[in-house]
């Protein structure tokens, strides 16, 4: 039987015809599937029009396929949706890079979210929180019993917290926080609907009043998290050594620990990576986003949520640590054709797998981007995918994109003007 790798040569030189059929091979997809995929059998405007509100048509975007992951000794092809050039193929790269050094190692936290309860006009705020904390047994299961088919697959009300805050603008205040296990849901109904349930149980037991019962993006107890290797004979390039290498994108990784104007950037490129897949799998990219950001300013100043080193050995090694709360049920990742494609792509995994195999795409898009800046600058491989960009936009033909790109790419001139005056001479020379 052949062995199953996601490591393939060239992947990006063949036709979208080739690409998908390697992907259909690979997932097992049937016809349905692959017309998905090729745009003839996608969200159709029905669909769309029951999944928001004021529906008026689609507007679609690339689906690409990260290559050469190999996460926990798995092989992986990961589905991604965006629209900016050089993201899908930098990952690739980089996955190809960290496959080198043993590949990806990933973990998660169980998917405990947070539901919090804001209670308000209270007397002696100490004596409120010790009241709740006396009643956390029943606090807890009367949460379970909102539960529903989340507290039926083992998930469920795990523990109550309290916070307390004390003069501000308008006067006392406590948050209850409900922790709870959404199993392989985000979890955002189940959250609210728990919290919702709680708020006259923690106004009788205070005598206050609850005004918001709402979940936390702050998702700090559900994170996942993704190291690796790239050995440092990989990175030399172009009169720039091994161990250059290595020391340059060390101190970029330092610079965005320590500055949040460039961490701002570094965790953006992260993103580029991470959201992609969560569009591919119909989360909520949104929602991660909040709570990346918010996790980057955890200790009070805006920093990296990569850090980058040399190990002993000489080699470069990179670890991300970020909240990624995602779910495999409900919501649009079973509703959009596209998304249960992706999910099958993936191989169907489960909430905690999902989130470790998007960790480990935001390692390696971080590593490309600043791998890229480090060495060779930014712009060298952005600006050639983005020649592609612009000989679509200067109107060249399906059959002349390449060649166009490929003689800006040549000319160094990498301008709309001059990709539409290389339209107009192929055109000349046509007619």
């Amino acid at each position: 039987m052949k062995t199953k790798t996601s490591r393939i040569s060239g992947f990006y030189q063949k036709t979208l015809e080739e690409r998908l059929a390697i992907v259909s091979e690979w997932a097992n997809l049937d016809d349905t599937a692959q017309d998905v995929l090729n745009g003839s059998m996608g969200l159709s405007l029905e669909q769309a029009s029951h999944m928001i509100e004021n529906t008026i048509g689609l507007y679609s975007f690339p689906l690409g396929i990260g290559t050469n992951f190999l996460i926990n000794e798995k092989d992986y092809l990961v589905p991604m949706v965006i629209e900016e050039p050089s993201v899908v193929a930098a990952v690739s790269n980089a996955a190809k890079m960290f496959r080198s050094g043993g590949g990806f190692i990933s973990h998660s936290d169980n998917p405990i979210m947070i539901g919090q309860i804001q209670i308000l006009d209270l007397g002696d705020v100490e004596l409120a929180k010790s009241q709740i904390l006396e009643n956390k047994p029943k606090l807890l299961e009367e949460a379970d019993k909102v539960g529903g088919s989340i507290v039926k697959r083992g998930g469920g009300a795990r523990d109550i917290e309290v916070r307390i805050f004390e003069d501000t603008a308008i006067g006392n205040m406590i948050v209850v926080h409900l922790l709870y296990d959404t199993r392989e849901a985000m979890g955002a109904n189940a959250i609210n609907t728990a919290a919702e349930h709680l708020a006259p149980f923690l106004e009788e037991i205070t005598n206050g009043r609850v005004n918001l019962r709402i979940l936390s993006n702050l998702t700090d107890k559900r994170k996942a998290y993704a190291e690796g290797i790239v050995p440092a004979e990989l990175l030399a390039r172009d009169g720039i050594s091994e161990e250059q290498a290595v020391q340059s994108i060390v101190e970029a990784g330092v610079f965005a620990e320590v500055d949040p104007y460039r961490a701002t950037t570094h965790n953006k490129g992260i993103m580029n990576g991470i959201d992609a897949v969560l569009i591919a799998t119909g989360n909520d990219w949104r929602a991660v986003e909040s709570g990346a950001h918010a996790y980057a300013a955890r200790r009070g100043r805006y920093s990296s949520l990569t850090k980058w080193w040399k190990d002993d050995d000489g080699n470069l090694r990179g670890l991300i640590e970020l909240p990624l709360a995602v779910g495999t049920v409900g919501g649009a990742t079973r509703v959009h054709p596209a998304a249960k494609v992706a999910m099958q792509i993936l191989g169907n995994p489960g909430s905690q797998e999902l989130s470790e195999i998007i960790a480990c795409v935001g390692l390696a898009q971080n590593f490309g981007a600043i791998r890229a800046l480090a060495t060779e600058g930014i712009q060298h491989g952005h600006m050639r995918m983005h020649a592609r960009q612009l000989a679509v936009a200067a109107g060249a033909e399906s059959d002349s994109v390449t060649k166009v790109a490929q003689q800006l790419i040549t000319e160094n001139n990498i301008r709309l003007q001059r990709a539409q005056e290389i339209v107009a001479e192929l055109k000349e020379q046509d007619s």
